[in-house]
């Protein structure tokens, strides 16, 4: 039986890989869930003890701030601040800070994955209106929507599960990993500005690849009502993370109840724009994994790795550990293997930090990449690995070396 549960273990995480498996129409969550049905059915695990696997706060957390963002989204806010923000009377690089600063800004408390699908379509669309190239913004949105999603334990899924596992502190957390994620900021704007100087309006690489029937992005218009009570909710929610001693998921879950409950909004319309796959994902690597702890052969590989060195409960070996198996098979199912050998504060820390900073080191490290570079197809750009990696490698070591050097001063 052991043998088994870590041969359907392998094949899900070759899964995680490759984004699919060969000859079959597989993606990370059907592969994901297909390993959970197959452990289930071999009775690995019954469906009282795979139900009882799966880490309920963090599936609540995710699904209510999903909820949130869809009401942000059929208020039209994304569209109306990306049109703000592309109108503004600044140069290119000055339009390149506001718009790092305010994706930054939204991707840590409405998730980085849902920034990126809102707002990349409308920015193309105001570059182009501007006749600036897209392709320097696009990267800039898909970096600092990584970075600032580091900065909460709400930014991104991972996070939300690490925090909610460990039951970090939310404004602890946040002070801890403010520098790093700031100067990563600052970093990823330098970067893109001067690989871009001089190169601003030049449509020619961009012209290439326009597609002769080039779709329309469908224009949510903006109703300052329902935006604002996205807002307040959101607000209220931080505020309530910050002060109020019930659990986050319970706050946030009747935050998203109320907003479920409008005169306007359809509920199966923001129902709708829940990103079910993801949560599929969770549910099932929570599954494979619990069954892979079980036959006890984590542990053994653990104490193998400890002959050779490598302690991953000691920071340096978890922080390259991170590294290598978030862009191995992508950041949320490296931090779900990398979790039970996290057992203090600081190892919390290092893993939101190191796990989100590497999903900009390929396009494949972060879905919030795919995002970004799937809505630049859809319109005619291409943004192939080797673009993205000219932003993306210096820029992930650059932030990577920050953050290590700030966590062991500090601890």
């Amino acid at each position: 039986m052991a043998t088994t549960i870590l041969i359907i273990f392998l094949i899900v995480y070759l899964g995680m890989i490759l984004g699919g498996l060969p000859f079959l129409q597989l993606d990370r969550t059907g592969v994901a869930l297909l390993g959970a049905i197959a452990l289930i059915s071999i009775n690995a695990l019954s469906l009282e003890e795979a139900v009882a696997a799966i880490h309920l706060p963090t599936l609540i957390l995710l699904f209510a701030f999903m909820v949130i963002s869809a009401q942000m989204r059929l208020g039209g806010f994304y569209d109306w601040i990306t049109h703000k923000v592309a109108g503004l009377s600044l140069s290119p690089s000055g339009l390149l800070a506001v718009l790092i600063v305010i994706t930054a800004v939204l991707s840590a408390v409405f998730s980085n994955d849902i920034v990126c699908l809102a707002i990349a379509p409308v920015l193309i669309d105001a570059c182009k209106r501007r006749q600036l190239s897209p392709v320097p913004f696009l990267l800039a949105l898909a970096c600092a929507a990584n970075i600032g999603s580091a900065a909460t334990l709400i930014g991104n899924p991972q996070n939300m599960l690490i925090g909610q596992t460990l039951r970090l502190s939310f404004d602890g957390y946040f002070l801890k990993v403010a520098i790093p994620v700031g100067l990563g900021l600052v970093v990823s704007w330098v970067l893109i500005a001067w690989q871009t100087r001089g190169q601003w309006r030049e449509a020619g690489e961009v012209a290439v690849h326009v597609s002769v029937a080039e779709p329309q992005t469908e224009k949510v218009p903006f109703d300052a009502w329902q935006t604002t009570k996205g807002l307040v909710i959101a607000g209220a929610l931080l505020v309530a993370f910050l002060v109020a001693p019930w659990p986050r998921e319970h706050m946030a879950l009747i935050g998203a109840g109320i907003l479920l409950m409008s005169r306007q909004l359809r509920s199966r319309q923001m129902l709708g724009l829940v990103d079910w796959e993801l949560l599929v994902l969770f549910m099932s690597l929570f599954v494979v994994n619990h069954a892979i702890q079980r036959t006890g052969m984590t542990s053994d590989a653990m104490t193998y790795l400890a002959t050779y060195g490598v302690q991953l409960d000691q920071p340096s070996s978890l922080f390259v550990a991170t590294f290598l198996l978030s862009n191995f098979v992508s950041n949320v199912p490296a931090v779900m293997l990398l979790l039970p050998s996290v057992h203090h504060e600081m190892g919390g820390v290092l893993l939101a930090l190191v796990s989100t900073l590497s999903g900009n080191l390929l396009i494949v490290g972060s879905i919030a990449n795919i995002i970004v570079v799937d809505a630049a197809a859809r319109r005619g750009i291409a943004i192939d690995w080797r673009c993205h990696a000219r932003v993306g490698v210096p820029l992930t070591l650059a932030t990577l070396a920050i953050s290590g050097v700030y966590l062991a001063l500090r601890f």
